[in-house]
């Protein structure tokens, strides 16, 4: 088991049922997926480069990931409704443990010129959304074979009720979230 999942089971939620004032262990939020997102837009002239991502999301999370496709043809941009288009991965239990404590230890300390994250990205339901502008800073990622430097999109969802409650969680788990 996840030394972070073992650490919020023992420690953080009595901290975090103290701290937030809730009566049962099961109000307290906790987290309940983690979806990791590539959008390639050269995937319109060459969809060969999503193969690259998929593997890249794969290596990263250690389990497949998902082509997605386009919802509408967007005729601007040489789009049609169903072409693939990126990547995604949804992460739970202890899959979902392991890439948080790789990202939080490992990954965002290798960011360059890196703050802390924004605590802008709360959605108003206690789920954060934050995005790295380049895979290379994740271990798994080997810099030699890199064709192109890729963003991505990390959504952390939770069971919390507000932003407040969410960004509680995260700062116990160890979360780098700057102070406003």
């Amino acid at each position: 088991m996840s030394t972070l999942r073992e650490q919020y089971k023992t420690e953080l939620v009595p901290a975090l049922k103290k701290e937030l004032g809730v009566k049962s262990v099961m109000q307290v939020p906790r987290l309940e997926k983690v979806v990791l997102n590539m959008c390639i837009s050269e995937a319109v002239r060459n969809p060969k480069v999503l193969n690259n991502a998929v593997e890249d999301l794969s290596l990263i999370t250690g389990q497949k990931a998902v082509v997605t496709k386009a919802k509408k043809a967007i005729s601007n941009f040489k789009l049609r409704e169903g072409m693939p288009l990126g990547a995604t991965v949804t992460l739970r239990k202890e899959r979902m443990w392991a890439f948080l404590e790789r990202l939080i230890h490992f990954s965002l300390p290798r960011v360059r010129d890196f703050r802390g994250l924004s605590p802008k990205g709360f959605d108003g339901r206690g789920n954060y959304n934050m995005g790295l502008k380049e895979q290379i800073v994740f271990p798994e990622i080997d810099y030699d074979r890199v064709d192109t430097v890729r963003g991505m999109n990390i959504t952390i969802v939770t069971t919390a009720q507000n932003d407040n409650e969410g960004r509680v969680l995260l700062e116990q788990l160890g979360m780098p979230l700057r102070k406003k």
